[in-house]
C-alpha cells in the first residue's frame, strides 16, 4: 500500500464520519507537522520533534513585575517558564529560541534584567546545566530534557506514595484532619509595605506568644499572603449551587 492510498482511505474515513450528523463538523488538516495545545509536533525523517505553540495572534503577556503580588511569586515565573519550555522542546535550539522568547516577554513586562539574569541562572545551576548558558550543546541540553520529563510533580509524587501503600489509600473521600500545632494566619499583601514584614511578624510572635509559658509555645507559624481582587475576579462569578438550580417552589 503506498502513502498516497493511505492518505486516501484516512480521508474517506473522516469524510464519512462527518457526514452522519449535520450538528458535527470535522476539519482536518494532514501534514509533517501539528499544533495540539500549546504543543508543535514536526515529523522529521520519521522522528518526532516537538516545540511549544505559540498562538499568532496570542501577546507575550506575563504578569507584570509592578503587579501587587507577593515578591516569590515574581521570582518562580522565570523558573516556572524555562521549566515548561526544557519539558516540551526535543531539540536545543527550540530550546534556546523559546528562552530568548521568555526574556524578551519579562522585559516588555517591565522585569529588570538583572532580576532575570538572576532567575535564569538558578534554573541552570539547580539542574546541573550551567554548560548551555555558554555553548549550546545538543548532549547537555537531552540530559536536562530527558531529567525534566519523566520528573514526577509534587502531585504526581502525592499519588504514588498512596497508591504504594493501600493500608492508608483511603476508599472515600473524607474531611481533612485540622493540625491543631499549626496556624495559617493570612494577610493582605501590599507593594508599598515593607519587605520585611514576615520577618517583622515572626519576631513579635515569638516575644509576646512563643513564651515557655504560653499555651500556644507549640504551634508553628505558617505565613499566608492575599492579594487584592484583581478585574478578572470581580467579573467572573461561580455557579450556583445544583440544590438552588433545581429547587422548585411550591405554591
Amino acid at each position: 500500500m503506498t502513502t498516497n492510498q493511505t492518505i486516501d482511505e484516512i480521508k474517506f474515513k473522516l469524510d464519512e464520519a462527518n457526514q452522519k450528523d449535520i450538528n458535527i463538523k470535522i476539519n482536518y488538516t494532514i501534514n509533517t507537522s501539528i499544533d495540539f495545545l500549546d504543543i508543535t509536533i514536526t515529523n522529521q525523517s520519521g522522528q518526532l520533534k516537538t516545540s511549544i505553540y505559540h498562538k499568532p495572534a496570542a501577546e507575550p503577556y506575563i504578569l507584570p513585575y509592578s503587579s501587587d503580588h507577593p515578591h516569590h511569586i515574581l521570582r518562580n515565573i522565570p523558573y516556572a517558564s524555562l521549566l515548561h519550555a526544557a519539558r516540551i522542546c526535543s531539540h536545543v535550539d527550540d530550546f534556546n529560541s523559546e528562552r530568548i522568547h521568555i526574556d524578551v516577554s519579562l522585559l516588555l513586562n517591565n522585569y529588570p534584567p538583572n532580576f532575570i539574569s538572576k532567575r535564569f541562572y538558578r534554573f541552570f545551576q539547580s539542574n546541573n546545566a550551567m554548560s548551555l548558558l555558554n555553548q549550546l550543546d545538543e548532549h547537555v541540553y537531552r540530559q536536562l530534557h530527558q531529567k525534566l520529563l519523566y520528573q514526577p510533580t509534587r502531585r504526581e509524587k502525592q499519588l504514588n506514595e498512596m497508591m504504594q501503600d493501600p493500608i492508608e489509600t483511603p476508599t472515600v473521600l473524607q474531611p481533612k484532619i485540622w493540625n491543631k500545632k499549626l496556624m495559617y494566619p493570612h494577610y493582605t499583601f501590599h507593594s508599598k509595605q515593607s519587605n520585611d514584614f514576615s520577618q517583622e511578624f515572626y519576631k513579635w510572635w515569638k516575644t509576646y506568644y512563643d513564651c515557655d509559658t504560653s499555651p500556644i509555645h507549640d504551634v508553628q507559624i505558617r505565613l499566608v499572603a492575599d492579594t487584592y481582587r484583581t478585574l478578572e475576579s470581580f467579573f467572573i462569578h461561580k455557579k450556583p449551587p445544583r440544590d438552588m438550580l433545581t429547587k422548585m417552589e411550591t405554591i
